[in-house]
């Protein structure tokens, strides 16, 4: 065996095998040439039958061992004696060209007399006679034979080399010392090989390359060497297992490589590696359906499709672990001076609270800015913020420059900004596990695409290959006529039809196979029709329930907030009111004292002057203590009546600030209502989009089919 590069065909290797000579007296058993011819038909796409001399019946003779081919090949793994001749109808369909090279030809090239070509001279050598005895049968069977199993035929001859007696040194002669006419016709010989052999090609079109040389050789050779018949069926079966594990480690092979090198991790957008996932895998697939044959069962593609989706996973998988860390990187680098100043008190002091709340919103904007933080930046920065929220609220509750109320203000701002990006990200993560299902249903779709194109293509290839074998009968039936064969004309005709029948047969098994495949297909599209039916539903309802329960959370977080505002803003009523009252009751107090503190002065004043008479000063006594006790009855009825006023006041201002702030609650939860209400709306409407998508798509899937 030789194995060259070819000079004319790039990519191509150029296999020279050489058998030993046949009719080896040494050998003692003629099965060995058998079982060598057999083999060399099996393994070349042009065979070189070499003889010496002209084409006789010395020669045909010598060439029985075409007439055994059926007795040494099968086409396929039937043994029925029906199929004998159908098997062996199916050789053309395999077997090389054939090319007969007549060396050391010294005769002329005559027939009857006139001057013909070597094809000529070759076609007129396998002509048959007419007649039924034994003799003309042994006579036509290799001709025949020649004929039936070698359509396209080529003759070359050789003159010798060099003069007899030179003959022995040939290896040794030096290029002018060798025939012109001999080196001639080795170009022409060497010429028509290289340029018109074929690449070794099985049924079905699977070309032959190097390893598949390989499989073969050993089936053939383990076949005969365990006394069975070399079987094209089951070599080719046995290759499209070797070959299509093979495809599929070729396949993913490449989607490795592909992915690693087109891939930066971590992507911006889960869109971005969906966008390169689908490429790869497209490419994978196709690499796989160009490589493999036979795949009956679809099994191979299945595994393909298995590790193509466990790459899928372990690069979402990467790719969030890349993003985290790269964001929690990011994180500590950024906020690293921010946690310095906390941990040096820098904001516990009077207005901490607003430098903090400052520099936190510079930061998230700085961290904003960086790129290639991937998919999990938001969350990473929420977990982040959600991990200092005691150290935030620490610095808010010691910051002395804010009151109460502007302290619960914030809270409440905090709080709902905090929701906002929950929700955010839940909805976030509800596109991403969306499009994520989308991606398989898409896989699917693209292994069924490009199957059902390969068994089109697959179809296409054995019609013509058919169609070529029935040209080639037909060519030989047509010459058989023109020649006078009748009888051997009916037989090809027969055997045609026969051909035509198995060509029927195989189509409408094709079509029966293709119909199973899409009644597969659309089953298994069904199947995930309704899995990601269900999955859908699964996640409305889920996401439903969260809606609810968000809200009933909030409600009563609003709910509860709002009776705390009440119960502060009451107590600081009820405060005020007592300081009111305090304020009255000491003005009353020093009144009465004041009036008392003139009694004294008045009757010292009395006294001092000595009045006349002590009847008149017990009189007038008398009068100013009725005038200050009418006084002081007026201040307690003033002080009563003024007390009564602020109770009243106060009953008032309370009952409608809790009617203000009952509206408020209301209100609140009218407006938390209706944004549950349009949520809802809102999902309920994608929903129906994404169920109305899958419809629409598993309608032009089958259709498709």
């Amino acid at each position: 065996m030789w194995c060259v590069p070819h000079p004319q065909k790039k990519d191509h290797i150029l296999v020279l095998l050489d058998t030993e000579g046949l009719g080896d007296v040494e050998k003692g058993d003629n099965q060995n040439d058998c079982w060598i011819f057999a083999l060399a038909i099996l393994l070349s796409s042009t065979f070189v039958y070499n003889s010496i001399g002209a084409i006789n019946q010395q020669a045909m003779d010598q060439l029985y061992y075409v007439t055994e081919l059926t007795d040494r090949i099968r086409a396929r793994t039937s043994t029925d004696q029906e199929d004998d001749m159908e098997d062996s109808s199916e050789f053309v369909s395999f077997f090389p060209e054939f090319v007969w090279s007549l060396r050391d030809m010294t005769l002329k090239l005559e027939v009857d007399g006139c001057c013909v070509t070597a094809d000529e001279y070759l076609e007129n050598s396998l002509k048959l006679k007419e007649g039924t005895c034994k003799e003309i049968e042994k006579y036509n069977l290799p001709r025949l034979c020649i004929r039936k199993f070698f359509p396209k035929k080529k003759c070359f001859i050789f003159c010798p080399p060099t003069e007899w007696k030179k003959l022995s040194q040939l290896e040794t002669l030096q290029e002018h010392e060798i025939d012109s006419e001999f080196l001639q016709q080795v170009a022409e010989f060497c010429l028509y090989i290289l340029k018109n052999c074929k690449t070794k090609t099985l049924p079905g079109s699977i070309l032959v390359n190097g390893p598949r040389l390989e499989s073969l050789v050993l089936t053939y050779v383990e076949a005969i060497s365990s006394g069975d018949m070399p079987c094209i069926e089951n070599a080719v079966l046995a290759l499209a297992k070797i070959e299509n594990s093979a495809a599929v480690q070729k396949a993913i092979t490449h989607y490795d490589h592909q992915m690693s090198q087109r891939v930066q991790l971590p992507t911006e957008t889960l869109q971005e590696l969906l966008d390169l996932h689908r490429t790869c895998e497209r490419e994978a697939i196709e690499i796989f359906l160009r490589t493999s044959f036979k795949d009956e069962d679809h099994s191979f593609q299945k595994e393909l499709g298995l590790q193509l989706e466990d790459r899928w996973d372990d690069f979402c998988k990467r790719n969030l672990e890349a993003s985290s860390t790269r964001c929690c990187t990011l994180l500590q680098d950024i906020f690293r001076p921010l946690e310095e100043h906390v941990r040096n008190g820098t904001f516990s002091k009077p207005g901490g609270y607003g430098l903090f709340v400052q520099e936190t919103l510079r930061l998230k904007k700085k961290y904003y800015g960086e790129p290639k933080k991937g998919i999990q930046a938001e969350e990473v920065l929420q977990t982040y913020l959600q991990s200092k929220e005691a150290v935030s609220n620490a610095i808010l509750q010691t910051d002395q420059s804010l009151t109460e109320k502007e302290k619960q203000i914030e809270v409440e701002r905090k709080k709902t900004e905090s929701a906002v990006a929950a929700a955010k990200l839940l909805e976030e993560t509800q596109k991403k596990n969306e499009k994520l299902m989308e991606q398989k249903e898409r896989s699917y779709q693209e292994h069924m695409r490009q199957l059902t194109q390969k068994m089109e293509n697959d179809r296409i290839q054995l019609k013509a290959e058919q169609e070529r074998t029935l040209a080639l009968k037909l060519q030989e039936q047509k010459q058989l006529l023109q020649e006078g064969f009748q009888e051997e004309s009916r037989k090809l005709q027969e055997e045609i039809k026969k051909v035509e029948k198995k060509y029927k047969e195989t189509m409408d098994h094709m079509k029966a196979e293709s119909s199973k495949a899409t009644v597969k297909i659309v089953e298994e599209m069904q199947r995930k029709y309704d899995q990601m039916m269900e999955d859908k539903d699964r996640n409305h309802q889920k996401h439903l329930q969260e809606l609810t329960k968000k809200m009933e959370r909030d409600r009563a977080q609003q709910v509860a907030e709002q009776e705390n505002i009440i119960t502060l803003i009451l107590q600081e009523r009820e405060l005020q009111f007592k300081e009111e009252i305090s304020e009255e009751r000491r003005k009353h107090e020093k009144e009465i004292q004041d009036l008392e503190t003139k009694n004294r002065e008045t009757l010292l004043k009395f006294e001092s002057e000595q009045a006349q008479s002590s009847e008149n000063t017990i009189k007038m006594l008398n009068e100013m203590k009725e005038m200050n006790l009418k006084i002081v009855e007026q201040k307690e009825k003033a002080f009563e009546y003024h007390l009564k006023q602020l109770t009243e006041k106060m009953d008032r201002d309370t009952a409608k600030l809790l009617a203000e702030q009952e509206e408020a609650l209301t209100n609140k939860l009218q407006e938390q209502g209706e944004i549950f209400n349009k949520n809802l709306k809102k999902q309920n409407k994608r929903h129906e989009e994404e169920i109305r998508n899958i419809k629409m798509k598993k309608n032009s899937g089958c259709s498709m089919m």
